[in-house]
């Protein structure tokens, strides 16, 4: 009989359901997928599966649950493991859908999408998954709600001036409509307020968030928006995954001669963090060098200024994780620094 060395739960989260694969590695590294089962996603629903679990795997070999970060469906019953100390591993999106293009799976459903989970589970070796700090979550949930109320008021001003532009504006409709957009720049003030408010309970945090600061474009909100959205960088790993798990990788589509499409920003990751950094690209591209010069060089290349302030979105997210891990502060003047070694190095 073949000794099993590895067991996995791959877990396919939806909103509703949990839709489970279990595998396990035999120690000829043969790996074998053996049972599913779909469970509600429901606190009734993750005690049923944890018995069922018990009841399909060896105790005495380690048991790990591998799952997607599917915006928030995934955390309640992450929350639930991690009361039940389990082992936890939970995957970037875009890393798993990567790992399915390389199977030969042309069906993709929620249980072919949980045998994959499971099978990659089986032949990575991922990190554990640890709660969040309870400064980050309610980071998101702040900065979240925040941007809700700002969406509402660009919907309240747009009516306000259609209703104030007609023929016969109705009065009573207007001091309605300029009453609500008054309660949500209460609102919206009462959220800056419980954020800087949060910064101050956590010293790390705060370090953390005023190094990020230091970059050009860079507000204490911004920087709340991308820790509270990636967990202090928890799943991250390279500033290449940061762009990825943001949408800002590059898609491209080539084959042959025949097919051929531009290159584009795949948008599949999180739309938090890119409607985050529009701004401070603007104002990076316009106040500091860096940026400015990385501005000038792609609109000389292609000449879409659209695309090339997207390009500096982009390394401005991936230039608050360098911070993060060099734990230094942004040079400013960087590029003068490198001219002057350049010139030092000539004489």
């Amino acid at each position: 009989m073949r000794k099993v060395v590895k067991q996995v739960l791959g877990v396919d989260v939806a909103q509703k359901e949990l839709v489970v694969s279990l595998g396990r590695m035999y120690e000829d590294w043969t790996p074998e997928l053996y049972a599913g089962k779909t469970f509600a996603n429901t606190e009734k629903g993750f005690n049923a599966l944890l018995k069922w679990v018990r009841s399909q795997t060896d105790n005495a070999v380690s048991l790990r649950f591998v799952m997607e970060a599917t915006g928030i469906y995934h955390e309640a019953f992450a929350y639930f493991l991690d009361g039940h100390q389990q082992d936890i591993s939970i995957v970037l999106p875009n890393k798993m859908s990567n790992y399915m293009r390389t199977l030969e799976t042309k069906t993709i459903t929620d249980k072919t999408a949980s045998e994959a989970i499971s099978r990659f589970g089986l032949e990575r070796k991922l990190d554990n998954w640890h709660r969040p700090k309870e400064t980050y979550r309610k980071m998101q949930q702040l900065t979240r709600e925040r941007d809700q109320l700002v969406l509402e008021r660009t919907m309240l001003k747009n009516q306000l001036h259609a209703e104030e532009s007609g023929a016969l504006p109705f009065e009573g409709y207007i001091i309605r409509i300029k009453e609500r957009i008054g309660l949500i720049n209460k609102q919206e003030h009462i959220i800056k307020q419980e954020i800087d408010a949060l910064i101050e309970t956590d010293p790390e945090v705060k370090q953390v968030l005023e190094l990020i600061c230091t970059i050009p474009g860079i507000s204490v909100l911004t920087a709340a928006i991308i820790l509270g959205e990636t967990n202090g960088f928890e799943l991250i790993r390279n500033k290449r995954q940061l762009a990825s798990y943001a949408g800002f990788d590059v898609k491209e589509k080539e084959s042959g001669t025949s097919v051929k499409k531009k290159p584009k920003i795949s948008k599949k990751g999180n739309r938090h963090l890119r409607k985050a950094m529009h701004l401070p690209a603007l104002v990076a591209i316009k106040h500091d060098e860096r940026f400015k010069a990385t501005y000038a060089h792609l609109v000389a290349k292609h000449g879409i200024k659209m695309k090339a302030a997207v390009a500096v979105q982009r390394k401005l997210l991936e230039m608050t994780y360098t911070i993060y891990k060099t734990n230094k502060k942004y040079k400013k003047n960087y590029l003068e620094e490198q001219k002057d070694s350049a010139q030092v190095a000539v004489e």
